[in-house]
């Protein structure tokens, strides 16, 4: 019986299975749905569709840098005890690594790694290792020199936060100091330009109603706002930020002395904004009980 790509989308759909083993299970069972089902099921393959609703705000960010390309890759999983798993560790690698040929999340999603594309290999861990997991987010730079660092390490090239830092120049030490005050420093953008102005009309607003609230005369107010407005500025962006190897240095200045320039960043860090649900030990228990 001829596999259609229908008959592969709806197996997908009801075991939760990557591409490929939802084909191969039809293909395996001669289109029949139901026994390609439990096919899929002695293979451990449809566990996966049970913990897709699962939060997975834990798991691994591992970077890769190759001919002045840098990539940050976030893999996540339900709990950190993954995050310590060799397989799980040797798979972020991989996927890392592949990263470094694409632009974007979604087509790293569609790359073929160890024969099959990087969903597909997700899906096949979840199912090995029995936790959700997910590939959320990739970012990338490209400059002359492109530095990396982990903070918090699982192992080599991967850990809590991973950061990278383009710079237009070589100077691969300041990188690296740079790299680790980004990870301590967390700033929002390189720069004031590179601000987003919602962001920075928001803080405004805010501060004006903090300062109305003195009730001091608007003269008085809008001088206050303009100091406050360039503090905001100074502490959110990478080039205001004080440098925490010469904090008597702002970032900026520290790099014309290093005799590079900053062309760009990306910190990104396990976990950040997904919002985690909190269960009582019984409840988790009984869920974990009932697979």
């Amino acid at each position: 019986m001829a596999i259609t790509a229908a008959m592969v989308k709806e197996m997908r759909e009801k075991s939760g299975a990557g591409m490929m083993d939802a084909k191969k299970a039809l293909t395996e069972n001669d289109g029949d749905m139901e026994a390609a089902m439990d096919w899929l099921r002695t293979k451990g393959l449809a566990k996966a569709a049970k913990k897709s609703g699962r939060t997975a705000a834990e798991g691994l960010v591992a970077v890769a840098v190759q001919d002045g390309k840098g990539v940050a890759v976030e893999v996540n999983s339900e709990t950190d005890f993954v995050g310590k798993n060799a397989d799980f560790q040797a798979m972020v690698a991989k996927i890392a690594t592949a990263g470094l040929s694409t632009d974007s999340t979604e087509t790293l999603a569609a790359t073929v790694v160890d024969g099959k594309p990087v969903a597909d290999l997700i899906t096949d861990a979840i199912a090995t290792i029995g936790e959700n997991m997910s590939l959320r987010r990739m970012a990338a730079v490209s400059a002359d020199t492109v530095v990396s660092y982990v903070h918090n390490a699982a192992t080599e090239g991967m850990g809590k936060i991973g950061v990278l830092v383009g710079l237009s120049g070589d100077n691969e030490a300041f990188g690296k100091q740079l790299a680790m005050h980004i990870a301590a420093a967390n700033p929002t953008a390189l720069d004031e330009a590179s601000l987003d102005p919602a962001i920075v009309e928001k803080e405004k607003q805010i501060q004006m109603d903090i300062a109305r609230e003195s009730g001091k005369p608007e003269a008085v107010i809008e001088k206050m706002i303009v100091g406050r407005m360039k503090k905001f500025m100074a502490e959110s962006t990478l080039m205001g930020q004080d440098f925490v190897v010469n904090p008597d240095l702002t970032v900026e200045a520290a790099a014309r002395e290093a005799g590079v320039e900053v062309t760009g960043f990306v910190r990104l860090e396990v976990g950040e904004g997904i919002e985690k649900v909190v269960e009582d030990f019984a409840a988790e228990v009984a869920k974990t009980m009932k697979g």
